[in-house]
């Protein structure tokens, strides 16, 4: 199992989880054209994909969306809640949307895919997890804290993507207008750093191997901010084996999720 990311921030979010001939999107929200181009790099058409799996509907998870099933009829699978949003927002993706339960395992492929509820201001965003026999792995971003149900759903994954969202002195002093500002430090908006340092943690210590910073912010954080902060945590804590990337606003990190050396092209 390989967990790759196309792009991960405000801007947009897309990230693959490919398993022998199963290949899974975890959201759109990048131009058609540019995930072609990734998918290319990994020698995959659009059409050959598995299925789409859709988090939330800001736009950032989901504007080349509409493109990307008018061009390649994929099926798009999204929790209930989200899957109304989607069909209010985007009324083309009607009869190509399926719904899937939240905390019931179902089958993609060769994929066993768990959705689990992730805090944010929206009527409903989840998480997801895949299991396979070669390993598992998660994709987990825009929340503002973690309950213990999401440490549930991640305990023992091998690697995942996790968000490590901002610096709380730099969005406080930064440009934001108080509102965006009160948004992100809330309990529903985005994790901090040290945030993402506990989760890390956790996560370690249940047995990860390899964990993913993502959606980072540009305008309140850094990658490497965001590295030395979560990877202090895990020294901290004895957990420095833990191998630790940051992904591209805009790039391709492919992370194998039982280890190895990764494939990093950032445009």
């Amino acid at each position: 199992m390989e967990l790759t990311t196309f792009a991960s921030g405000s801007t947009g979010n897309c990230a693959l989880v490919s398993t022998g001939q199963t290949r899974v999107l975890i959201d759109a929200g990048i131009s058609f054209l540019k995930l072609k181009t990734f998918l290319n790099d990994l020698g995959y058409a659009p059409e050959a994909l598995s299925g789409v799996l859709i988090t939330h509907e800001h736009s950032d998870h989901i504007k080349g969306l509409s493109t990307l099933v008018k061009r390649t009829e994929l099926p798009v699978f999204a929790p209930r809640r989200v899957a109304t949003e989607l069909w209010r927002r985007l009324p083309e993706t009607d009869g190509c949307v399926q719904v899937v339960p939240v905390d019931e395992p179902f089958f993609l492929g060769e994929l066993r895919v768990t959705a689990f509820e992730t805090p944010h201001d929206t009527p409903q965003s989840v998480g997801y997890r895949f299991d396979d026999p070669s390993g598992s792995a998660a994709v987990c971003t825009d929340l503002g804290h973690v309950p213990e149900s999401v440490r549930a759903a991640l305990a023992g994954v091998d690697t995942a993507l996790i968000e490590c969202n901002h610096d709380i002195t730099r969005l406080k002093l930064g440009p934001y207008p108080v509102s965006l500002k009160r948004r992100i430090l809330s309990d529903h908006g985005h994790l901090c750093n040290e945030g993402c340092g506990e989760l890390a943690v956790f996560l370690a210590r249940q047995g990860a191997k390899t964990l993913v910073l993502g959606h980072i912010s540009k305008e309140c954080n850094t990658p490497d901010k965001a590295l030395k902060v979560v990877g202090s945590a895990l020294d901290a804590a004895g957990c420095g084996g833990v191998a630790l990337y940051a992904a591209p606003a805009e790039g391709l990190l492919r992370v194998p999720v039982k280890g190895g050396e990764p494939c990093l092209r950032s445009n």
